[in-house]
């Protein structure tokens, strides 16, 4: 006689049920903030979905843009900023 243990038929269908979420939750969109540009527009599709349009290089230029769309403009939290170039060394003389 074979019987199927309970615990064992528990442990199958939770492992089913986790199969069958995972297969069935949306993919994760990747954010899209390009470190190039200090601000971004961030574009409403609708009350939840929204977008954003990094490629400006001020609030009043993005503004313009944002004008008369349901949009706003904000600082792009991943810009990496130009580093300075090395100034110029001197040359040590040697003290006579």
């Amino acid at each position: 006689m074979n019987r199927t243990r309970p615990h064992t038929l528990v442990r199958t269908l939770a492992w089913i049920t986790l199969a069958a979420a995972v297969s069935m939750a949306a993919p994760a969109r990747s954010q899209t903030y390009d470190p190039n540009y200090p601000v971004c527009l961030q574009v409403y599709d609708d009350m939840v979905h929204y977008y954003f349009e990094c490629g400006y290089t001020s609030i009043p230029q993005c503004q313009a843009s944002a004008s008369g769309r349901a949009a706003q403009c904000v600082v792009n939290p991943y810009y990496a900023k130009p580093q300075p170039k090395p100034g110029r060394r001197k040359k040590r003389t040697q003290p006579s």
